[in-house]
């Protein structure tokens, strides 16, 4: 009797802790709660609390079951995902498969206003109920990549596919604690100050495995010095991003367990290979030069010389990164093993210049954002200083990541910093390298306009193998030729990091997701 009044004693802090609040500082702004509107990290981070998909991935960036508890491709063109049963909106309402046609239609339809999500749809060309809880999807072509597409379509309820991103945004919620736009996720969306914070209550209804928390508060504090300060002082009991110069205090401190996982995000550089004269390009004199020397691939290549990748991972990230020659890390469906990050040889940076006849160097803007990814303000200024050493003049501009982003893809800036992850190489090459097509759904990411003929083509051949085997030996070749290429200058893969209160257990995510399902009392 004794031990079993003492097991309940030392439970009760731990059972309590499931019974509150969860806060959580997050690294990045929440742009919108719009789930086929922008698609950055930090909006799905907050949605895949809310939000389902027909399928999902795992905490090793592996394609799991999600809403659809199955898939087969049942003919060359055909896919059927048939749906779990019982699954429930947070109105009560039964999910069904009209709910997931309407909203691939509103992922489409959204494209017109701005939403980035319509290109995980465009393979489609038929969609049909075949019975009450099974879709069929029909391609026009064999196509091996429609589950791995549709993890990144979140599904809502039929009644709201004609609600606007302002509707999302406001996140009503009713007497009965029902949100207006109800979602299937393991919380429900309980409120949404932009630039603030998101609260979220548990969905005890879900049909997977129930939060630990009732509520939870997902705190947005995008500066390191906020995060840390916050954890230190109990503000939130847990944060993402670890500041690299916080890691050892925190580790060592006795009151703060850290978790870590290789990240499938990959810091890169692009430039701009399209137009003639792009915007922040000019000879050392200011004056405009006769061409743009991002279209020669020596230009490019000199770039990636004389950026020292492992002086910014041990110095800059502090040992939290990996020097990179690749688009997605090593643990990645298609990374090329082959690939080596080019060495630091400023001399041979030097040479390539002169031989592009650029022997004087040329003067260039760079732009990254300075709340983002981690230390993103530190790279960018370490890549400027080693680019002026050899030739090429760099001044800096960061921005917030709510005004880099639209800046950036207006075409603003000929050089500039994205972070990007995918649980597939392939995947990635055809969002950040392939040439821009919106039919197709190519390129939807490449701000440097990238093209390579060759590249597209095997896109198009690796999206048609079924057999996994086939389409990573395609993709990595792929990955080869579009490195070998210069397309993108990659500097390193990052080491995600979380630091929380003692009592709080997190495995971590490649992802660099923060799932506040997934975090569990000790």
């Amino acid at each position: 009797m004794l031990r079993r009044l003492l097991l309940v004693f030392l439970l009760a802090p731990a059972l309590a802790a499931a019974q509150g609040t969860l806060r959580v500082g997050i690294a990045a702004d929440i742009t919108s709660l719009d789930p086929h509107h922008i698609n950055i990290g930090s909006n799905n981070n907050a949605l895949w609390h809310v939000y389902d998909a027909l399928t999902h991935v795992n905490a090793d960036a592996r394609l799991v079951p999600g809403l659809a508890e199955s898939w087969k491709a049942i003919d060359k063109t055909s896919w059927e995902f048939r749906l779990r049963r019982g699954v429930r909106f947070h109105d009560g309402t039964e999910l069904g498969p009209e709910d997931v046609i309407a909203s691939i239609e509103r992922a489409r339809a959204a494209e017109k206003s701005g939403g980035q999500f319509g290109a995980f749809t465009k393979a489609i060309v038929e969609m049909k109920v075949v019975r009450p809880n099974i879709v069929v999807f029909r391609t026009a072509t064999p196509y091996a990549m429609l589950p791995y597409d549709l993890s990144s379509i979140f599904v809502i309820s039929r009644k709201a596919q004609a609600a606007s991103t302002e509707d999302f945004n406001a996140a009503r919620v009713g007497a009965d604690g029902t949100p207006a736009i109800p979602g299937t996720g393991p919380f429900k969306l309980a409120g949404f100050k932009r630039g603030d914070r998101v609260e979220l209550a548990r969905n005890d209804a879900y049909w997977g495995a129930k939060p630990a928390f009732e509520k939870v508060s997902l705190r947005i504090l995008p500066t390191d010095g906020s995060r840390i300060a916050a954890l230190m002082a109990g503000d939130v009991d847990m944060i993402e991003n670890l500041p690299t110069a916080d890691a050892t205090r925190i580790k060592t401190s006795g009151k703060f367990t850290v978790a870590q996982k290789v990240s499938w995000r990959t810091i890169f550089f692009h430039m701009d290979q399209a137009r003639d004269n792009p915007p922040g390009i000019a000879g050392k004199d200011g004056k405009p030069l006769a061409r743009n020397p991002f279209k020669d691939p020596r230009v490019r290549q000199a770039v990636s010389l004389a950026i020292n990748r492992q002086a910014i991972a041990e110095r800059v990230m502090e040992g939290l990164a990996m020097p990179a020659a690749n688009i997605v890390s090593p643990t990645v469906f298609g990374h090329a093993f082959a690939l080596k990050p080019a060495s630091y040889d400023p001399d041979g940076a030097r040479k390539l210049l002169a031989e592009a006849g650029y022997k004087d160097g040329f003067s260039l803007t760079l732009a990254a954002p300075n709340n983002r990814y981690v230390n993103d303000d530190q790279i960018a200024q370490a890549v400027a200083q080693m680019l002026t050493r050899v030739g090429i003049q760099t001044k800096v501009e960061t921005f917030p990541m709510s005004v880099y982003l639209g800046r950036a893809r207006n075409g603003d800036f000929p050089f500039l910093m994205l972070g990007w992850g995918s649980f597939s190489g392939d995947l990635a090459l055809r969002a950040l390298l392939a040439t821009p097509n919106a039919e197709k759904g190519y390129g939807a990411w490449n701000w440097g306009k990238h093209s390579l003929p060759a590249l597209d083509d095997m896109l198009d051949r690796g999206f048609q193998m079924t057999d996994d085997k086939q389409r990573e030996a395609n993709a990595i070749e792929a990955a080869i030729q579009a490195m070998r290429n210069v397309g993108v200058v990659p500097v390193h893969h990052q080491i995600a990091t979380w630091a929380m209160r003692k009592g709080l257990a997190y495995g971590g995510r490649t992802d660099e997701f923060t799932f506040a399902h997934d975090v569990k009392p000790q």
